[in-house]
């Protein structure tokens, strides 16, 4: 269990760029989510970067956010809508931004470790995080150790010579390295981390209180559920293009949307070509606490994961777990990240969304036999949440971050090493 008295508290400060705005944004939040379960062993303060609404400065159910200002006003638009690299991507001014998102980071995370003096940084990403909290060592006379944790964008989206060799600067010096899946150990270690330093440890689901299943919710047949933002790595497109052979089996079938993203506009044009406006609904960002209804109501979820043009691809794909913990049966794109969440016996949830008609082929028999569907995911969720609910996931953090502050290195507490 996670405790520690107040005086006995180390600082931790967490360095991140996707983090809630104010309570019940609907930008992701796993970040915070693990700060929060921290707090009963760590002061914890994040510093992570201000947008349009936001505070500067706020305690946020227990955690400091320290915002760090890189742009007048409406610019501040580097991180939400699809994340950096989708930014960048589609709105090729936004360059203009990176150097004044790395100076704002830089010069913030330098002033807070000098004032708070903490005993440990937590870098999300590896860059930019990692790389100020990696450049922190070459200008602070004292730097504290830092754990360096990989989402998958960051590890596998960032190609050419720079990057490759900022990456291996960055993960030369981290105290430990956390990945989120074992499909990403391989390319941690190509890029120069030790085995020993790299432990499997995915941000964690919230199994008995908010993505609770709920056996008395009806659902809703023919209802088809996507959660995630709109980028070209989720994979939309492929589940949009199926939806007509889906339609024409199940004539009351329809596909709700949930999220928002520069691909948005893209799908809304492929959805009308196809023909399929009244069967597909985009809903738009919700705040987290409004999705495991939909959750809960959909027949079947669906994560047709693939790997961008770039190489971008899923750490893992927290949406996944969360619609299994709600009781949701799922089908996913065949990926390598996948092997964390299913077993061999249930590879025939893992397709090829490229492959539009066995995508299609795969969610009607999904539909068509709901009941067997949803008793099998309910013994999925239960070993899911044995290792990758939050109680876990944030012990398995304490532990590896007490070792860092200790003994200034790893140690061997990761979940699935």
């Amino acid at each position: 269990m996670i405790h520690a008295t107040a005086r006995e508290q180390p600082r931790l400060l967490v360095m991140a760029s996707t983090y809630p705005r104010w309570a019940g944004d609907p930008e992701p939040n796993f970040v915070h989510a693990l700060c929060r379960r921290l707090i009963p062993a760590f002061e914890v303060h994040v510093v992570c970067p201000h947008a349009p609404g936001a505070l500067p400065e706020e305690m946020l159910d227990g955690v400091q956010v320290h915002r760090f200002r890189y742009a007048p006003g409406r610019l501040e638009s580097l991180v939400q809508d699809g994340g950096i690299l989708n930014n960048l991507k589609h709105y090729r001014w936004k360059w203009l931004l990176v150097p004044l998102f790395f100076a704002g980071l830089g010069w913030k995370t330098w002033h807070l470790s000098r004032r708070l003096r903490p005993a440990c940084l937590h870098a999300h990403w590896i860059v930019p995080q990692g790389l100020v909290a990696a450049g922190l060592g070459l200008v602070l006379r004292r730097p504290a150790p830092f754990l360096l944790t990989s989402h998958g964008g960051d590890l596998f989206g960032l190609r050419g010579r720079l990057f490759e060799w900022l990456k291996r600067a960055v993960i030369r010096r981290a105290a430990a390295i956390t990945v989120v899946s074992r499909a990403m150990v391989d390319e941690a270690i190509r890029l120069g981390a030790t085995p020993e330093r790299v432990h499997v440890m995915p941000m964690g689901v919230d199994f008995d209180g908010l993505f609770a299943a709920d056996p008395v919710e009806d659902r809703r047949p023919g209802e088809i559920l996507f959660v995630g933002r709109l980028v070209e790595k989720k994979g939309l497109r492929y589940l949009i293009e199926a939806m007509p052979a889906i339609v024409e089996r199940i004539p009351a079938a329809c596909l709700k949307i949930v999220g928002h993203g520069p691909e948005e506009a893209r799908l809304r044009t492929l959805a009308a070509q196809l023909d399929m406006t009244g069967h597909i609904e985009f809903i738009g960002s919700l705040p987290q606490t409004e999705i495991p209804p939909l959750y809960r109501r959909a027949s079947v979820f669906v994560a047709p994961f693939v790997e961008a043009a770039g190489g971008d691809r899923e750490g893992l794909g927290l949406v996944t777990v969360e619609a299994i913990a709600c009781g949701c049966p799922v089908i996913v794109g065949d990926m390598p990240m996948q092997d964390s969440i299913f077993e061999p016996s249930e590879a025939d949830l893992r397709v090829d969304p490229r492959q539009v008609d066995q995508l299609a082929r795969r969610i009607v028999e999904t539909l068509l036999n709901s009941e067997a569907a949803y008793a099998r995911t309910l013994n999925m969720r239960d070993r899911l949440n044995s290792i990758m609910g939050w109680a876990t996931v944030a012990e398995a953090y304490h532990r590896l971050l007490s070792s860092i502050i200790q003994h200034g290195g790893s140690g061997r507490h990761g979940i699935g090493d």
